[in-house]
C-alpha cells in the first residue's frame, strides 16, 4: 500500500470537487461547516502536520508549538492554500524513515509512519466529505486503503486507555468483518464498558462508554459485516449502515457507532 500516493490522490480529488460547490455549501457530514470551512480545515491539517514532521529529521515541530495556519480574508484564495499546504506536507513525507520519531496527540503515534498514515485517511475521509458536499457520488475507494482505514478507526480512534484511567468490560462484545466480494478477509472484536478516569493535567473526571479490541475470535454473537469501504464510511459517519449485513443484536452495532462518532470527532 502506498499511502503517500493515496494521500495525494484523495487530496487531488477533495480539492477538484470542493471548487466545484458553492463556497457557502453545507457539507452534509459536517452540517456546521461550510465547503470553504472544510478546504480551510484540510490546508490547516496538512499544513500542521507538515512542520511537525519538519524539512528533515529532527526539525520538526512539537504541537503546541506550530503557529495556527491564518485563514485568508478572501475564501477565493483557500484553493491556492491548500496547494501549498499539500506541497509541503508531501514534501516532508517523501523519503522519510516511517519509524523516525517526531511528536504526535498520541502515545503510539510518536514516528513519522503514524502520521502520514493518519494524513492519508484524513485526506480520504474530507474528499468524501467534499463530493458529498457537491452532490457527487462518493468515488470508491481502494479496498486495502478502505480496509486500512477501518484498522486505523478501530485501533487508534475507538481502543486505547491512557495510564491514568480505567477501562471495565460490562460483557458486550462484538465483531467488524470484513468480507467484500475480491477483498482480503479480515475481523476485529471489541468489548464495550466504561472508561473513568481524571486527567493530571486538565482535571477533568471522565465517565464514557467505551470499546476496546480484544481478542475473542469465534466467540461475539453479534457482528456487523461488509465491504472496507462501506465500513470505513460507516464509521466515520459519512455513509449509513445500508448494505451492510448485521448478525445478533443491532443496538451493539449502533452503540459501536455512537462510540466511534466520540472517537472522531
Amino acid at each position: 500500500m502506498d499511502r503517500l500516493a493515496s494521500l495525494v490522490r484523495d487530496t487531488e480529488l477533495f480539492g477538484d470537487a470542493v471548487r466545484s460547490a458553492p463556497p457557502d455549501a453545507r457539507v452534509p457530514s459536517c452540517p456546521e461547516w461550510t465547503g470553504a470551512d472544510l478546504l480551510y480545515h484540510l490546508a490547516e491539517v496538512q499544513d500542521f502536520w507538515a512542520r511537525v514532521v519538519g524539512p528533515a529529521p529532527g526539525q520538526g515541530l512539537d504541537g503546541d508549538d506550530v503557529e495556527p495556519l491564518a485563514r485568508p480574508a478572501s475564501d477565493a484564495e483557500l484553493p491556492a492554500l491548500l496547494q501549498r499546504s499539500t506541497s509541503r506536507l508531501v514534501a516532508a513525507l517523501t523519503d522519510r524513515d516511517p519509524d523516525e520519531p517526531c511528536w504526535s496527540w498520541h502515545d503510539d503515534g510518536r514516528h513519522v509512519g503514524w502520521v502520514l498514515r493518519r494524513q492519508a485517511h484524513e485526506a480520504l475521509v474530507h474528499r468524501a466529505d467534499a463530493e458529498l458536499t457537491a452532490g457527487r457520488d462518493v468515488t470508491p475507494a481502494d479496498p486495502e486503503v478502505a480496509a486500512d482505514g477501518v484498522d486505523e478507526v478501530l485501533a487508534v480512534m475507538v481502543d486505547g486507555v491512557p495510564g491514568w484511567g480505567v477501562f471495565t468490560p460490562d460483557g458486550a462484545t462484538m465483531s467488524v468483518v470484513v468480507d467484500g466480494p475480491g477483498e482480503t478477509p479480515r475481523s476485529w472484536e471489541l468489548a464495550f464498558g466504561r472508561f473513568t478516569g481524571t486527567g493530571p493535567e486538565s482535571g477533568t473526571a471522565y465517565d464514557l462508554d467505551v470499546a476496546q479490541l480484544v481478542d475473542l475470535p469465534g466467540s461475539t454473537t453479534t457482528q456487523v459485516s461488509g465491504t472496507a469501504w462501506a465500513l470505513d464510511l460507516w464509521l466515520w459517519g459519512r455513509g449509513t449502515d445500508e448494505g451492510l449485513a448485521v448478525a445478533g443484536d443491532p443496538a451493539l452495532v449502533e452503540r459501536l457507532r455512537r462510540v466511534a462518532a466520540e472517537g472522531t470527532q
